[in-house]
């Protein structure tokens, strides 16, 4: 299985056509039927010693940025406001997460105020942790109930949606991959070279009606304190305190966005759903291969810069 970008966003971004070549005895687009993830499910014969799928997609993208001095008033309908506060299998909203959001939120006057103070929490209390494996687990729980708030983006911005749910704010992760070295100046940021295998990255998003859908990308920020030179970065760090302050509101187009899914069944397959779909996913034998081990899989992914119109 290989997650195809379906996420359209016409300001920002805009996919486009998805086509598939190789050893497939047959395959068809799935879609997971409560966020509209899709993803190739092919098939491959047993009999071959090479087992090859090559996976090619395009997609138009550009940079975001939200004007907080001019408020434009959005709304979500009934069915998009259930999804997007609702709790997943990782991301609870009830006892632990919704004690601490409502901390965090309390004597807050705004929605925009409780989604600045969530963001403001996430990147002031956790921490990137290099020995994570991939993007993390996005097990919010256990990070809050264990108070070590170390992780990678799945559980850092994980941590955004799920206190912005559990504080009554819609809010959702876009799993995606960066496709482009960073225009911010942030090398961290940004995929630095054509073979982008390990450039996946999930951002989050909250929505707050005067505004629309907003985003919070405080994982971003703590890779910055982490990762920039010469490396673990203080808080007051000119550098850090820029990507602090852009990172509420702004993001830059150097990334492809698949899916905002969580829970995700595979199919044909009688294993456990995937917390969201970001990597490449294969079973051989009904055994299911380490997605995070490119290597061993074997996959990889490549990036190609088409125009600038």
């Amino acid at each position: 299985m290989d997650p195809d970008p379906v996420v359209w966003r016409g300001s920002w971004i805009r996919p486009g056509k998805s086509a598939w070549w190789g050893d497939a005895a047959s395959a068809a687009v799935a879609t997971d039927p409560r966020y509209g993830a899709q993803m190739l499910y092919a098939q491959l014969p047993a009999s071959t010693t090479t087992r090859t799928v090559v996976v090619s997609s395009t997609v138009t993208t550009r940079d975001r940025n939200v004007d907080f001095a001019a408020p434009q008033p959005s709304s979500l309908s009934a069915e998009e406001w259930r999804l997007y506060t609702a709790p997943t299998a990782f991301i609870p909203t009830d006892g632990i997460v919704k004690t601490t959001a409502d901390k965090i939120t309390a004597g807050a006057t705004s929605e925009l105020e409780k989604a600045q103070r969530i963001y403001t929490w996430v990147v002031v209390n956790t921490y990137r942790n290099p020995k994570t494996r991939g993007c993390g687990l996005g097990n919010i729980s256990f990070l809050l109930e264990t108070g070590d708030f170390g992780g990678k983006c799945a559980d850092l911005n994980g941590l955004v949606v799920g206190l912005a749910r559990a504080a009554g704010l819609p809010a959702r992760d876009l799993y995606g991959i960066r496709v482009a070295p960073s225009a911010f100046g942030y090398k961290s940021l940004g995929a630095n070279s054509a073979t982008i295998t390990k450039a996946q990255h999930c951002r989050a998003e909250i929505f707050v009606r005067e505004y629309g859908w907003i985003p919070a990308d405080a994982a971003d920020v703590r890779k910055v304190m982490l990762e920039e030179p010469p490396g673990n970065l203080a808080p007051n760090d000119p550098k850090v305190i820029d990507a602090r302050d852009t990172l509420f509101g702004a993001w830059e187009g150097n990334y492809m966005a698949y899916n905002d899914a969580h829970d995700v069944a595979l199919p044909g397959s009688s294993g456990d759903p995937v917390p969201f779909l970001m990597y490449p996913q294969a079973e051989v034998g009904g055994a299911r291969r380490d997605s995070l081990d490119a290597a061993s899989f074997t996959y990889e992914i490549g990036v190609t810069h088409v125009s600038n119109t």
